[in-house]
């Protein structure tokens, strides 16, 4: 039997429905019941109804949510190495410290942190609704973590302060990308439009057509009638853009744009992680409760 076949039996045998990040491997992508960005797909997880087990294809802080906002599911992360980078870069004991240094200043946190640290904010975005986020706050200075890129972005569209903590907090992958390299392939294919993710530098950021989250990029390559796109984020999104687009050419900005931490995932370690329900997701109820409530104001902010 198939290993795909294997998991899609173990996934009816255990009721369980699979989530893929746009960044993982196109076998992931393939197998996974949904595929989207991290808290599209935690919204996913709850509305189906019947799953008793999230199977999540993604990085520990995705898997975080989508735990805090299903308490009521079992939410399994298959490699438990797969840690993102930037996440790591924004302590809850340095956050704590920045929020003594600006005692009034509302805490705007990043999707992509860890649970413990959400529970210190006041409210989450996502790369998607960051800029509708803090222009809804009534104050005009927010504490913003842990990507100093997308707290510049959203300063630029806001025109509010906004203070990055760490003052150097990046994604690893989305800082390889680089103007020239987007100027090159933009003599190389005249006519091409170019998307890049707010996690990329200024540079690269003016020097595109369009600046969006994942599904907003693929929502932009969707309903353009240009033919050829050349896209700054991870690669890994390309798999699904080709196959919604299958009638138009994708391009990586830099071919070697790679999340090691989501290529962990394989068919083998999505099999064993369903078969014996490893890695749960476990966050202690205090810290859940207090992190849902910044990811539930994050809503009640943008509607």
């Amino acid at each position: 039997m198939a290993i795909s076949d294997k998991i899609n039996k173990l996934k009816s045998e255990k009721q369980a429905v699979i989530l893929a990040h746009n960044y993982q491997r196109p076998e992931i992508q393939d197998i996974a019941d949904y595929v989207g960005d991290s808290i599209e797909l935690s919204r996913r997880a709850k509305a189906e109804k019947d799953a008793e087990v999230v199977l999540f294809a993604a990085v520990d802080f995705m898997a975080e949510s989508a735990a805090v906002l299903n308490p009521e599911k079992k939410v399994l992360l298959p490699c438990v190495g797969s840690k993102c980078s930037m996440v790591q870069m924004l302590t809850t004991e340095q956050l704590r410290l920045w929020k003594r240094r600006y005692p009034k200043t509302p805490v705007v946190l990043y999707v992509n942190s860890l649970a413990e640290a959400k529970a210190e904010s006041d409210v989450c975005c996502t790369s998607a609704n960051a800029v509708q986020v803090v222009d809804a706050l009534d104050a005009e200075r927010v504490l913003f973590g842990p990507d100093r890129n997308l707290a510049e972005y959203v300063a630029e569209k806001t025109g509010k302060e906004v203070i990055p903590i760490p003052p150097q907090g990046f994604c690893p992958t989305h800082i390889l990308f680089m103007k020239e390299d987007i100027e090159a392939q933009r003599r190389e294919h005249s006519g091409a439009k170019v998307a890049v993710h707010p996690e990329c530098s200024k540079d690269v950021r003016n020097s595109a057509d369009f600046v969006g989250s994942t599904s907003q990029i693929c929502r932009y390559a969707n309903a353009s009638t240009a033919k050829k796109f050349i896209i700054g984020t991870e690669v890994g999104i390309l798999h699904k853009l080709r196959k919604e687009n299958p009638q138009k050419v994708f391009l990586p900005a830099y071919g070697g744009a790679i999340c090691n931490a989501m290529k962990l995932t394989t068919m083998e370690r999505l099999y064993q992680s369903l078969k014996e329900e490893r890695t749960q997701i476990i966050i202690p109820k205090g810290i859940a409760n207090r992190a849902r409530r910044a990811l539930t104001r994050m809503h009640d902010l943008t509607g």
